[in-house]
């Protein structure tokens, strides 16, 4: 699978959503918590931006420098270039056309500047991806717009269990291995992991990777948890950066 064509395909999901907006839902609050609709666009023009900056330069841009939090950093770069609806939407599609083209360019094998560590650009692709989907839902679930699951949870899927100790080592604890048999939209069961783990998932992909966005708590799923270690992997699970 083209991870850079899946994101692809998800950034224009999003702009064939946000291009019939009007104004006021533009103001309109998002599912991400003190963010507008607006807000969650101006942040994912920051972010394509970034993309585009650290492949090009090889530097952590300026968005990921801070004194306190990341998101801490993060909300206040959003605050301090709030826009007008359109120009706010012209900035996006442009920082994202800029970064797939950027990210196909790229050299595979050379990592680039990160948030919390470099990432080799098909890697980044993944999260960038994941990103776009996740703030997808933040915008069609308050203005109750479609926004179906589709094979492209495959590669948020991936990036959530490949991260899994990461994960557990951010929040303190050992890590431990974890099968996953994830369901993906189209019935198709996607494997992840050793089969004769002690520990496994099975269930909806997209229930997985909700939780690994933070939209869905592990016990409001379908997910189904065995041996000593699974639980704990759903409740650090994380399809992003920090």
């Amino acid at each position: 699978m083209d991870v850079i064509a899946d994101l692809e395909a998800e950034q224009e999901r999003l702009e064939s959503l946000l291009a019939d907006l009007t104004p006021e839902q533009w103001a309109q609050p998002s599912a991400a918590a003190g963010w507008t609709i607006s807000d969650v666009v101006v942040h994912l023009a920051q972010t394509e931006e970034a993309v585009a900056v650290s492949v090009a330069s090889d530097a952590r841009a300026d968005l990921w420098h801070r004194d306190g939090s990341l998101d801490d950093a993060v909300d206040a770069a959003v605050r301090a270039q709030a826009a007008p609806p359109q120009e706010v939407f012209h900035r996006w599609r442009i920082a994202r056309r800029t970064s797939v083209a950027a990210l196909r360019q790229a050299d595979p094998q050379r990592r680039v500047p990160w948030a919390a560590t470099p990432l080799k650009p098909m890697v980044l692709a993944t999260t960038r991806l994941a990103e776009h989907w996740a703030h997808g839902l933040d915008i069609a679930g308050p203005l109750g717009l479609p926004f179906p699951d589709t094979a492209r949870l495959r590669h948020i899927a991936w990036l959530g269990h490949r991260t899994l100790p990461y994960a557990f080592t951010v929040e303190g604890e050992q890590p431990h291995d974890v099968y996953c048999e994830l369901t993906g939209p189209d019935g198709v069961v996607w494997k992840f992991g050793t089969p004769d783990a002690d520990s496994a998932i099975r269930g909806p992909a997209g229930d997985f990777c909700r939780v690994g966005a933070r939209r869905l708590r592990p016990e409001d799923t379908d997910l189904v948890t065995t041996g000593p270690h699974s639980a704990a992997a759903l409740r650090v699970l994380r399809n992003y950066a920090v």
